[in-house]
């Protein structure tokens, strides 16, 4: 009974800070909009209240800050989520979508349905998005495999697999992008949520929403994992199925989110260890913490894209970088203090 109620506690006050992200995210922007506006607007939209707002205001909350809110929320969650299930899959810290090549494999094959027309008008950039996240990690553990079974050797081929993969992002780019069309693919690879609307929520959220149920399901395979695939085989895990839904979703929830927003960095990386910090190793708790976590930062670092430099909107992927860097520096001394 206690559990239960310390577990519903838990979810309330998980539930209110994102709301609470996602509200502040509505109404901070280059013009502040009071917080109650930001409230009556969705009451508004959701159940047709009828207050008497401002068309501008209700306009930019409803059509662009909410919207934006809502998948720089999915897409942090995802991301982080992806980190935190490739760290315990791998059994390595360092193990993220964008150091793995994941990130750079969806920006290539987004970009090459985008400007190439690869599949002829039958792919969707979050398809090809998906292939190529795909094909980047299958590359990346291949060359692992065949570098060694080292800690380090999958980190070694996922740095050389990014290279590669951004390497042909810029010469597609480069090759068969106009100059408006290089423009705008250039700002998008570095994190771009300007243009988020609606449709994009549809996509963003049920993805997001699934990742979170399958992750959380084998949240006991990946406490297994933590040992080692031979002691999670030994506890009767399923080793080969686990790995290959769980690299699967990653991969999917990575590609989804870079279609949309581009590819941002630390996000992955960063927030496992931040969360684990905060409640331990247990992937029961572990991958909503990360979810929470992820989320909320994605908010936030979106607001200050939107208001560090006035009348500019910064790469969000700058902004995660700014933050997620030094907070990497200083997971990675307090790792060495305790060691």
């Amino acid at each position: 009974m206690g559990a239960c109620f310390t577990l519903a506690r838990a979810a309330l006050i998980a539930v209110g800070c994102l709301l609470l992200a996602l509200w502040l995210g509505a109404a901070i922007g280059e013009t502040s909009i009071p917080m109650d506006v930001v409230a009556k607007t969705v009451a508004n939209r959701v159940f047709h209240a009828g207050y008497p707002l401002d068309a501008i205001d209700e306009g930019i909350i409803w059509n662009y800050r909410l919207s934006r809110a809502v998948v720089a929320a999915c897409c942090g969650a995802a991301l982080a989520m992806s980190g935190v299930v490739l760290q315990s899959l791998l059994r390595n810290p360092l193990a993220d979508p964008y150091i793995l090549g994941i990130s750079a494999g969806a920006s290539t094959g987004a970009v090459g349905v985008a400007i190439l027309g690869f599949g002829a008008g039958m792919l969707t950039m979050p398809l090809g998005a998906f292939m190529g996240a795909i094909v980047a990690f299958a590359l990346v553990s291949l060359l692992a495999l065949r570098a060694g079974s080292g800690n380090s050797a999958i980190i070694l081929a996922g740095v050389a697999g990014s290279q590669l993969f951004n390497a042909l992002t810029s010469f597609i780019v480069t090759k068969a992008a106009n100059a408006e069309q290089a423009r705008g693919i250039m700002f998008w690879l570095l994190g771009n949520l300007s243009g988020v609307r609606w449709p994009d929520v549809w996509l963003a959220l049920p993805v997001a929403v699934g990742g979170f149920v399958v992750c959380l399901w084998h949240a006991r395979a990946l406490d297994a994992f933590t040992f080692g695939s031979e002691s999670a085989a030994s506890l009767g895990i399923p080793v080969r199925r686990v790995y290959i839904i769980l690299t699967g979703v990653s991969a999917l929830m990575t590609a989804i989110m870079v279609s949309i927003v581009g590819s941002i960095g630390f996000i992955g990386l960063v927030i496992p260890h931040a969360a684990r910090m905060i409640v331990g190793v247990r992937h029961g708790r572990l991958l909503p913490a990360a979810a929470l976590t992820g989320a909320v930062f994605m908010i936030a670092a979106d607001i200050l894209s939107r208001t560090i430099i006035a009348g500019q909107v910064l790469p969000i992927g700058v902004i995660t970088a700014l933050f997620g860097a030094p907070a990497f520096a200083l997971i990675l001394s307090q790792r060495r203090r305790a060691v």
